[in-house]
């Protein structure tokens, strides 16, 4: 399969995502300051689901454009990466409606983490797949501590907000993203 066509496909599909998850801001009740200020877990559930996506994307973009190699199985984890992001517009929406529940903080957090833990997966299996690939190799060799730091974080996020306070998780997930991409802003600099 060729990497362009399926960056393509990554990209209509985030596209799609990021629009759902607009859509699901309500308007304000009225044109006052403090109607929009009551909207304001909406407007963070929002922009941390769009950093999300984007970090989806830019991770795609910048990994695929040094690929050579692609197998089913690589494309399989991706699958599975974009269902998991396809779950954004929905915990979005449940932490837009109850920003202090647990259960909906936890399932935000729980698509932060699954949405690492595939890109991890499929940095494995393009090591695999594309062996000779030392640029691939140099892009991808602290990827695993980046994997287990972020999990760390939201872990500790969502123990901390199951016995203390709920929105905990999404400052977990918060201070995840905020590590991933200054990782990501380093490589990039490299590739």
């Amino acid at each position: 399969m060729e990497t362009g066509r399926f960056e393509a496909l990554i990209d209509a599909i985030l596209a799609i995502i990021i629009t759902i998850i607009v859509m699901e801001i309500p308007l304000p009740e009225t044109t006052s300051i403090y109607s929009l200020i009551e909207l304001y877990p909406q407007f963070i559930s929002y922009t941390l689901s769009f950093v999300i996506c984007f970090n989806f994307w830019n991770y795609h973009h910048n990994l695929f454009s040094i690929v050579n190699k692609l197998n089913s199985s690589v494309t399989w984890a991706n699958a599975m990466g974009i269902m998991i992001v396809g779950l954004l517009p929905h915990v979005t929406m449940m932490v837009s409606t109850d920003f202090y529940s647990f259960i909906a903080q936890f399932m935000f957090g729980l698509v932060l983490l699954l949405t690492d833990l595939t890109f991890y997966i499929t940095d494995i299996l393009l090591i695999r797949i594309d062996k000779a690939n030392i640029a691939l190799r140099f892009a991808l060799r602290d990827r695993k501590n980046l994997t287990i730091t972020t999990t760390i974080i939201q872990i500790m996020g969502m123990i901390i907000g199951y016995f203390v306070f709920p929105p905990v998780i999404m400052i977990g997930s918060i201070l995840a993203l905020i590590v991933n991409l200054t990782w990501n802003y380093i490589k990039n600099s490299v590739y």
